[in-house]
């Protein structure tokens, strides 16, 4: 790998080393690794022949850490929110470099092998991630349910909804291009910041690669900081939270769909099918499935609408979901108020016969269908237009 150092001249005059790589440590009470992974960084950028800096994000460290830090060669940057992604956030914001590589402060990364990286960002990638599982992980460095359970459960997910060709998705060593990082706004401050980077660059169509990294068992004598279920269950609920069509979108129009097609199917009077006799109730559950369903697509479209209006997820796309997020409030009002016409249509029907039994007692089997397809038809325009008029709301300010 050929290696070249630029420089610049400062107002002065006197040229200067333009720092192509920082690398960033976020540290909280890390005073048993601290100074091997801080060493091992700096060596490491020497024989690449890299002009770059270490720089520990220090998330109030007690025991020492951040003059450890300081002795070792390590610019230190306090950051008063606690949280890795908040520690992160901080170094990447304070770093000098084109470039800036993660990763735990804890030695158990290969700080030592950050060629690859480097290599990659080079070659025109905006983030590279390290893959534990192509590079090699040490008996004892990965926990059972992180190995077998949590990480290719999430990484499936990821590569899922979001098509992210990433076959180790929370991978704590990763670099990136400092400024293409930073233009994605990353707001998490827990662990799910990991996931956070990797999903909004996905989104915003950043170019991602992935280069073998080794993992060892970490050099702490002390639990870590991460609890399997609590930070599982938060990369879980971001991965959810920012795929709306997954979360609500998808199970809600299969509920939609099928109540849909049972409340036709049993407007026209009781069905059998192999000796199951499908009736009123029947009706009834497919009526609520139907509620359920509207709501849900309804719930997953302003979520949609509203998370690419804060900025969070680009704008809709021609999927039928962004078709129905960029529907005006006037044609939902339309559709909307054609339905509960509809619907009232259906009772007025449902009185008129009822008057002309002399409004006595009816059968239930034989004259409730109709006032059922009158409820189902005003909810679901009331509906349309709630959603429609809450829609409008999460589109306040653009053209």
């Amino acid at each position: 790998m050929t290696l070249s150092n630029q420089s610049v001249e400062t107002p002065s005059g006197t040229p200067t080393e333009v720092v192509e790589l920082s690398i960033v440590l976020p540290c909280l009470n890390e005073a048993e690794t601290l100074e091997v992974c801080v060493r091992k960084a700096k060596r490491s950028l020497e024989e690449l022949g890299v002009v770059g800096e270490v720089i520990v994000a220090d998330n109030g460290s007690t025991d020492g850490s951040q003059d450890i830090a300081r002795a070792n060669g390590a610019r230190v940057v306090d950051v008063p929110r606690r949280g890795y992604g908040a520690a992160l956030m901080a170094g990447i914001e304070a770093a000098e470099g084109t470039y800036v590589l993660m990763a735990d402060a804890d030695d158990s990364y290969a700080l030592d092998d950050i060629g690859g990286f480097l290599e990659g960002l080079r070659a025109g990638n905006d983030l590279v991630m390290g893959n534990r599982f192509k590079g090699g992980i040490a008996p004892g460095a990965m926990p059972f349910l992180h190995k077998y359970l949590g990480n290719p459960v999430l990484s499936l997910l990821g590569r899922l909804f979001f098509r992210i060709p990433v076959g180790d998705f929370h991978c704590g060593i990763r670099a990136f291009r400092r400024d293409r990082m930073l233009e994605l706004g990353l707001r998490t401050s827990g662990m799910e910041f990991a996931s956070e980077m990797v999903v909004r660059a996905s989104l915003n169509h950043r170019k991602i690669a992935e280069v073998p990294t080794t993992l060892r068992p970490d050099g702490r004598s002390r639990a870590p900081h991460l609890r399997t279920w609590r930070d599982g269950w938060r990369h879980l609920r971001f991965l959810l939270a920012f795929s709306p069509r997954w979360l609500l979108y998808y199970p809600s129009l299969l509920l939609l769909g099928v109540g849909c097609l049972g409340l036709l199917w049993l407007s026209f009077g009781p069905q059998e099918v192999g000796g199951i006799g499908f009736g009123l109730q029947s009706m009834l559950g497919f009526a609520t499935m139907l509620f359920v369903g509207l709501q849900g697509v309804g719930l997953a479209v302003i979520a949609r609408s509203y998370a690419a209006h804060l900025g969070l997820l680009p704008p809709p796309s021609g999927r039928l979901i962004g078709r129905v997020a960029r529907a005006s409030l006037e044609r939902g009002l339309w559709i909307g108020g054609l339905l509960i016409l509809v619907g009232i249509g259906c009772f007025i029907g449902a009185v008129a016969t009822w008057g002309a039994a002399g409004f006595g007692a009816l059968d239930v089997v034989d004259t409730v269908r109709v006032p059922i397809l009158g409820m189902v038809a005003i909810v679901t325009g009331f509906q349309m237009i709630s959603v429609s008029f809450t829609l409008s709301l999460t589109k306040i300010g653009e053209d």
